[in-house]
């Protein structure tokens, strides 16, 4: 009988992780045994195979502190603003869950002139609202993300503009223009206390204009949009609307997400003749786009 040799081969793999703030992880260890029988000629070496795994990327995670820490309340019902969070300096994050995303990364622009009940009841819309339901239209688009990837958004609109909001849209996304978020705002998350890092892009939400306590904003008519409003802030004297997007007042500095003059964002809805507000004397409201300009 040929001799048995029993060969035990241990392979130290290192586990490809990022950099974090619990360190490296640990060494993996791997051990092998395989059976070789002794011959006159020489047996091959048996081969191991190891596939490493590669961690999830964190580049764009959303700190667990966004959006959990109300701020103080200061004048105008507006939080005490404050310095931008480093992680936000330069703010390029996925978006939280929300609908489910595309299969492709084609173009597609559902407009729905009635809005479903199940959308109307998790929207801002009450009966006080200056606008009725029926004048509403429900749209659901693709948007880019900051992580590269396509997403599905939703907003409410004017039924009279559910068409041209659509088109601007269609710019935007053509030129993969990045948007965090895109969703429709609940009375919930309306009402509750401002964190000041607010970054959802939004069409209808049944509000006051910022700083003002009796005039409805031309969001409560569906008639304007804001699109990544922590990049693109309100800005007047000492409110600031994101409050913690103090950053983001150096528009010298220009980051993804940014509008100014020579953004697709800029031409897409000029070319349908809203208005846009940055161009406002005395105030700066970068993220607002109307169809009155105000």
């Amino acid at each position: 009988m040929r001799p048995v040799l029993t060969v035990s081969l241990t392979l130290a793999v290192l586990t490809l992780t990022g950099c974090s703030l619990m360190g490296s992880e640990p060494r993996a260890t791997v051990t092998a045994t395989a059976t070789v029988v002794a011959t006159p000629e020489p047996s091959p070496v048996p081969a191991v195979t190891v596939t490493a795994q590669a961690a999830d990327d964190p580049t764009y995670d959303r700190p667990l502190w966004l959006g959990q820490v109300p701020l103080a309340l200061g004048d105008n019902n507006l939080g005490v603003r404050d310095d931008t969070p480093s992680e936000l300096e330069d703010r390029q994050l996925e978006p939280r869950d929300w609908l489910p995303d595309p299969t492709t990364d084609d173009w597609f622009a559902d407009i729905q002139m009635d809005v479903p009940d199940d959308i109307r009841d998790r929207s801002s819309w009450e009966k006080n609202c200056p606008v009725h339901i029926d004048d509403l239209a429900y749209i659901v688009i693709p948007y880019w993300g900051f992580d590269q990837q396509v997403h599905t958004g939703e907003m409410l609109v004017h039924e009279d503009y559910a068409e041209d909001i659509a088109g601007a849209f269609e710019k935007i996304f053509a030129a993969q223009f990045p948007i965090e978020e895109m969703r429709v705002i609940s009375r919930e998350e309306r009402d509750s206390p401002t964190t000041g890092d607010h970054n959802v892009t939004s069409a209808f939400t049944c509000r006051l204009v910022v700083g003002r306590a009796t005039v409805w904003s031309e969001h409560a008519y569906g008639k304007a949009v804001d699109i990544n409003p922590f990049h693109n802030p309100f800005h007047k004297n000492d409110e600031l609307f994101p409050e913690l997007s103090e950053a983001y007042l150096d528009r010298d500095w220009v980051r993804e997400g940014m509008i100014d003059e020579a953004s697709v964002v800029h031409a897409a809805f000029t070319s349908i003749g809203w208005g846009w507000g940055g161009d406002w004397t005395g105030r700066e409201d970068w993220m607002h786009f109307s169809v009155t300009g105000k």
